[in-house]
């Protein structure tokens, strides 16, 4: 199932939250990238229908997403925002949701969905003496659980031990894999990098970038890519690479090897075999030391 942001702004007053923002996702797991304020909340809820945008179009399989009540069964959205009550238990919680509904049979609903975020053990407990993580996998059991296409996700990982983050990225990946189509928000680069290569990002309102992150920072022309290069003769490699036009700097380290800075991937990685086979060096590592999602996030963040 597809979601599309056509041109959508959205403001309050003199206050432009979101700026000409235009996305396409598909089935799989989206990662949604943006600095604190950067207007990722205000999208999330534009495409779960809780808010109207103030022009362009958020649409759902071709169907606006805003004010349309039969488009709600198709979404699942886990806000940021907390808002469960304490004197329930998470069963309560979550079986009140499937008899919102209107499911054919919400206590097996219920059921499924508070096995797929493992809190069976603990359903029969009030809210208010769960922890953070555990109040968290309650609230997305309730987002599972009439079995959405689409599931949307603000800060999904707060909250969460090492165990209970490694098993929800689990399940958004299994998830995606599935053919749902799943976005989550975060500011911790490490968790998108684990779930999905695939990026959207937001900063100060508008969309930045999107697409592969390693492709991303492969059409940033205007930046040093950096590789460390391990070979059978570093000395005379770096000798034969400072003469490639690509290259913008060779610096050695014993420890290390070569750390290249080239000022066009693609040229690089051409020129390179070229190069150890003309020299008679044997090249045994090459690994690109910027492409990590970090490093596009800040280049896109500091443009």
């Amino acid at each position: 199932m597809k979601v599309e942001l056509n041109g959508v702004s959205k403001w309050y007053g003199n206050l432009v939250a979101v700026n000409d923002v235009s996305m396409v996702l598909e089935p799989g797991v989206t990662g949604l990238l943006g600095p604190n304020g950067a207007g990722k909340t205000t999208v999330l809820h534009m495409m779960a229908g809780f808010l109207a945008p103030s022009r362009g179009r958020v649409l759902l399989d071709g169907e606006p997403t805003w004010r349309n009540p039969p488009v709600y069964a198709k979404l699942g959205l886990v806000s940021e925002r907390e808002a469960v009550h304490g004197f329930l238990t998470a069963w309560q919680f979550v079986l009140a949701s499937a008899k919102l509904h209107k499911l054919p049979q919400p206590e097996a609903a219920a059921r499924r969905a508070l096995e797929l975020v493992e809190m069976t053990d603990a359903q029969d407990r009030r809210i208010e003496t769960y922890s953070k993580g555990m109040r968290q996998r309650t609230r997305v059991a309730a987002a599972l659980v009439h079995d959405p296409a689409v599931l949307l996700l603000d800060e999904p990982f707060n909250g969460m031990d090492p165990r209970q983050r490694m098993h929800m990225m689990r399940l958004l990946h299994d998830m995606g894999a599935n053919g749902r189509t799943v976005l989550f928000s975060s500011h911790i680069l490490e968790e998108v990098e684990q779930v999905s290569g695939t990026v959207q990002v937001i900063v100060a309102g508008r969309l930045a970038a999107s697409g592969d992150y390693r492709g991303i920072r492969r059409l940033m022309t205007n930046r040093p890519h950096v590789f460390t290069i391990r070979s059978t003769d570093d000395r005379r490699l770096a000798v034969a690479l400072v003469n490639e036009a690509s290259v913008a700097g060779v610096d050695i380290d014993p420890a290390l090897g070569l750390t290249v800075r080239a000022s066009d991937y693609g040229t690089f990685t051409r020129a390179l075999p070229k190069i150890a086979l003309t020299t008679g060096v044997r090249v045994e590592q090459l690994l690109p030391t910027d492409e990590s999602l970090e490093s596009v996030f800040s280049y896109l963040v500091a443009a």
